[in-house]
């Protein structure tokens, strides 16, 4: 079972858990209320009491600051229900703070895999490039889209598309950059067929495109370039 199926098995039993909890503080709370009303009412009977000089548990003497020992008996036992509705919402706390911790630790090496395999992935690309121009002699033998594996499998994981979005990522100050946006390989790429072209690989999203182009296709300063040439 892998983390993510473990994670979202412990939040299933996380619910049913604090249900629970939650269901007995509501039942603790209507048992405080209950018991602080009938001490209210007991006080309040035995202030009466006192002002009135009757006999009983309570002397004439007693002062207003003095109840029976069922009225301090009464208001112990509210405590003793308030302690219990805190300890109760520390223990919810607790367990949400533990899963909140599992679920950071999950994406901190999340995070750590992705950065591996987005360098290596970079490093393919690259090597590949240069090699595809040292033994094909131009860009007539390359594949005219390309597509950045690392990125796109992270995109995917978070239901993100690749094509168009502003990376915020540490990146290697080695690492190549292309397109006008002048950021490093990443999602679907195409390439201009002008063998000059200065910039040669650009992301789908930055040039307008959802799927790969059929036959030729030039950059936007090329085609500007090619159309220019032609009107001579």
């Amino acid at each position: 079972m892998s983390f993510a199926e473990e994670f979202e098995s412990n939040l299933v039993s996380l619910a049913h858990v604090l249900q629970k909890k939650y269901a007995l503080l509501r039942d603790l709370d209507k048992s405080l209320q209950e018991n602080q009303r009938l001490n209210e009412q007991r006080c309040e009977k035995e202030i009466d009491d006192i002002r009135r000089g009757r006999t009983g548990n309570i002397t004439p003497n007693t002062t207003l600051t003095q109840f029976s020992e069922e009225a301090l008996d009464e208001q112990k036992h509210s405590v003793r229900i308030a302690d219990e509705k805190v300890a109760l919402a520390m223990q919810a706390y607790d367990l949400v703070d533990m899963h909140v911790q599992q679920l950071d630790q999950y994406m901190k090496k999340s995070e750590e895999m992705r950065r591996e395999k987005e360098s290596a992935a970079a490093l393919n690309v690259d090597s590949s490039g240069k090699a595809g121009k040292a033994g094909e002699g131009g860009r007539g033998g390359r594949k005219k889209t390309r597509l950045a594996t690392a990125a796109s499998t992270a995109a995917a994981s978070t239901g993100i598309s690749s094509t168009g979005m502003d990376l915020d990522l540490p990146v290697d100050p080695n690492e190549p950059t292309y397109c006008i946006c002048n950021q490093v390989s990443y999602g679907e790429m195409v390439a201009c067929d002008n063998n000059e072209c200065k910039i040669e690989w650009f992301h789908f999203g930055c040039v307008g495109l959802k799927e790969q182009p059929k036959g030729k296709w030039y950059c936007p300063d090329c085609a500007t370039v090619k159309k220019g040439r032609k009107g001579r």
